[in-house]
């Protein structure tokens, strides 16, 4: 476990530094799955280097998962008190402003909408560790051959 945690850190923090920052850039917003796929790739192209045995797919998208996961938490540490910050009072406004009836605040829309993103995080990361592992990992499977039957019907026992 503890030779997944580099690549999830790592890759996390591809995940959700770039996630939280370009997500509060309109134009630019649109290229958060990106960073989520890019963050599971480097987690594991990172455990794959690190990796003495070839790497299976099913680890891939352990650690993608896990890099997913510390993306999320730092996405939320990151973009929820910016989106709070910038949002929340412009989005109460226009609410008001169209005459709508909204059961739930600006705020809390945003909270809403934080977490969501975080979940999208972890599931993308997770798909880009899988995708890594086919692009990355080149070794052979270790597979020794059979050894040679001894050409009789009996299992090669003298009777």
């Amino acid at each position: 476990m503890s030779s997944k945690l580099k690549p999830a850190l790592l890759g996390g923090l591809i995940v959700g530094v770039l996630s939280a920052i370009f997500s509060q850039i309109p134009i630019v917003s649109v290229c958060c799955c990106i960073w989520s796929i890019v963050g599971g790739l480097v987690a594991g192209l990172i455990y794959v280097k690190g990796s003495p045995t070839r790497v299976s797919t099913g680890d891939g998208a352990i650690v993608g998962a896990l890099a997913g996961v510390v993306g999320a938490l730092i996405y939320i540490i990151i973009a929820l008190p910016l989106a709070l910050f910038l949002g929340a009072a412009a989005i109460e406004d226009a609410v008001r402003r169209s005459g709508v009836e909204m059961p739930l605040s600006g705020t809390l829309l945003l909270v809403i909408g934080v977490l969501v993103g975080a979940i999208s995080l972890i599931v993308l990361s997770t798909i880009g560790g899988l995708v890594a592992i086919p692009i990355f990992e080149k070794r052979k499977d270790d597979v020794t051959p059979p050894p040679p039957s001894t050409g009789g019907a009996g299992g090669g026992y003298a009777t």
